[in-house]
């Protein structure tokens, strides 16, 4: 119906004398006032010497020339806004036309997205790289935030109808890696280091306390900054066999507890970076481009032979590449990661890389000198940067240093939902599989509600209610309508009947395609979500206002019908931001 619209309103504006290749339609704030809109004389008045009023009347009048059959009327508002309204019957027919949702489970398990339901990157090959934790250091909620939005990027990019390759980068070597055995190093015979039998999740937690004393003991003992210095050489050269054995058993803990954080999220990654494994390439780039006077000197006080890049020439900072111990910096070796990753992936058509906004300087001077090593590959690159979660009530308490675990706040969040839930009948393992999912939506729909570039501010009790501006209020809108359906599937309804007037409902619903495809082409879940909203509250307002199982209501299969459209869509949605939905709640 849009596409039909579209094209006899470019036509019209064409008849008239404006040259345009196509134009644009909005929704109204006010579904009164139309169920689509232009300000297409509005751009073009100034042009023509005309008041847009008057350009808008005279657009008006061609248009009713030859007007598709499924608009019912086009006005003009205010300064020269056109509004459209669009026959009740023929958003009837839509909801009655594919009613995939009536074959559905909505289990717990994600629900996939229709295949060709979107495709402008059909054909192409999306990597995004995000989360990126550190192996002996613990997963926290900057890792949480960037793991929602590169997840739900993904699954955007999925929607477009690109092969989409998550990818994870993961620091395996570096200061933070010699801190945390430095420390492991001098407690070993203390009675604290974990035996084998432990859970994965108390050796995890022992390398976090060792990286914390570790990290205070460089910061403030010059001796042991020193000895830091040093075996941050010897981990990158393999040279102390008492290390290698410390570094290997601690990378393991550490990749096994991040592969159950993953689960826990609903993220599966089709490939691995890690530092160790660029770092060579880093330097052989760095080194070859030396050579041309890409990377210089320093000649600042203290360098001692650093190897730079000068981004003040290119109105940016000047960033270490190469240390003055001769080690490869974070700088050095993301070139040697975005290199690799088209060896490995040579028909990538873009690469996506989702960080904090706190690393935005430091990338603006990594993709200036990379533009400069490898233009190709640098144009199919791009650095999408998300903010901060911080706290309503204050600070979170932490285990481990100042920095909050993604897993505390989790299980925090799935101890309030269980009380909240305690009293409904639920067995043990059904309430802790249901927490599970309510406490991973309620934060994910609180990252993804709003611009990914935000800081933002988490609130514990509204982030779990069932009623409102949340993740569990959607999931609990189709627990209900799912409830709906099987009353149905039990009681039957008969034939559909079509009604003679439509509701909000229907209008929202047949939007979607349009929401999934602005989202996906801004990289912008937040329309996702907030699209997701309006669509619940749509729904539980005609939930309130209709009957709609009744045998003796001519229009009980028509709602029926509309109610599973309702799931279907809001399922697709939801697996859109990585949530996932209960059986029942």
């Amino acid at each position: 119906m849009k596409s039909e619209l579209i094209a006899h309103l470019t036509k019209t504006a064409k008849n008239i004398g404006i040259e345009v290749d196509s134009v644009e339609l909005e929704y109204p704030e006010n579904p009164e006032h139309g169920d689509y809109s232009s300000n297409i004389a509005m751009a073009h008045a100034k042009s023509l010497k005309i008041s847009p009023k008057a350009l808008a009347d005279k657009i008006v009048e061609e248009f009713k020339k030859g007007m598709p059959e499924s608009v019912e009327s086009v006005s003009v508002a205010g300064p020269g806004f056109i509004n459209f309204k669009i026959k009740d019957k023929v958003f009837a027919e839509a909801i009655v036309k594919e009613r995939g949702a009536g074959s559905m489970e909505n289990k717990a398990e994600d629900v996939q997205l229709k295949s060709g339901h979107f495709s402008q990157l059909k054909c192409k090959k999306v990597m995004v790289e995000y989360t990126d934790p550190n192996p002996f250091k613990i997963f926290h909620i900057g890792h949480l935030m960037s793991n929602a939005v590169g997840e739900s990027i993904s699954r955007l990019v999925e929607s477009s109808g690109a092969e989409v390759v998550r990818a994870c980068y993961q620091g395996d070597v570096g200061l933070h890696v010699a801190k945390t055995i430095s420390a492991v190093l001098a407690h070993k015979e203390s009675g604290e280091y974990p035996k084998e039998s432990v859970s994965v999740l108390e050796k995890v937690d022992f390398l976090g306390k060792m990286y914390v004393i570790g990290n205070q003991s460089y910061e403030s003992v010059p001796e042991a900054k020193r000895n830091i210095d040093l075996i941050n050489k010897q981990i990158f050269e393999k040279s102390d066999p008492e290390i290698n054995k410390i570094y290997d058993l601690g990378r393991k803990w550490s990749l096994e507890y991040f592969d159950l954080i993953y689960k826990r999220l609903g993220t599966s990654f089709n490939t691995f970076f890690f530092e160790s494994e660029v770092a060579d390439d880093g330097v052989k780039i760095v080194k070859k481009f030396s050579k041309k006077g890409l990377f210089k000197k320093a000649v600042f006080s203290g360098s001692d032979g650093a190897v730079v890049f000068k981004g003040e020439d290119y109105g940016l900072h000047t960033r270490v590449f190469i240390t003055s111990q001769g080690l490869p910096t974070y700088e050095t070796k993301e070139l040697g990661l975005n290199t690799d990753k088209f060896k490995k992936y040579p028909d990538l058509d873009q690469s996506v890389i989702i960080t904090a906004n706190e690393q935005s300087e430091y990338f603006k001077v990594v993709l200036k000198a990379f533009s400069l090593i490898n233009p190709k590959i640098f144009s199919k690159t791009k650095h999408i940067s998300h903010g901060l979660l911080r706290f309503a009530s204050g600070k979170m308490s932490s285990r481990t240093g100042n920095v909050i675990q993604a897993e505390v706040l989790i299980d925090d969040i799935k101890k309030l939902v269980i009380e909240r839930i305690a009293d409904r009948g639920f067995a043990q393992a059904e309430i802790n599989e249901v927490a599970d999912m309510i406490a991973i939506a309620a934060i994910k729909y609180t990252i993804l509600r709003q611009a990914i570039g935000s800081d933002v501010i988490f609130d514990s009790a509204k982030s779990i209610s069932f009623e409102g501006d949340s993740g569990p209020y959607l999931q609990y809108s189709v627990v209900r309508a799912n409830a709906v359906i099987e009353k149905a599937k039990e009681q039957g309804v008969g034939r559909i009947t079509m009604p003679e007037k439509v509701g909000l409902l229907e209008k929202i619903i047949v939007r979607f395609p349009d929401i999934v495809e602005r989202a996906s082409a801004e990289y912008a879940p937040q329309h996702v979500a907030n699209y997701l909203i309006n669509l619940a509250g749509a729904f539980n307002s005609f939930y309130a206002s209709n009957t709609i199982v009744d045998v003796k209501e001519p229009l009980s299969a028509y709602r029926v019908a509309l109610t599973k459209k309702f799931v279907e869509t809001m399922s697709e949605g939801l697996y859109i931001l990585g949530i996932k939905i209960p059986k029942r709640m």
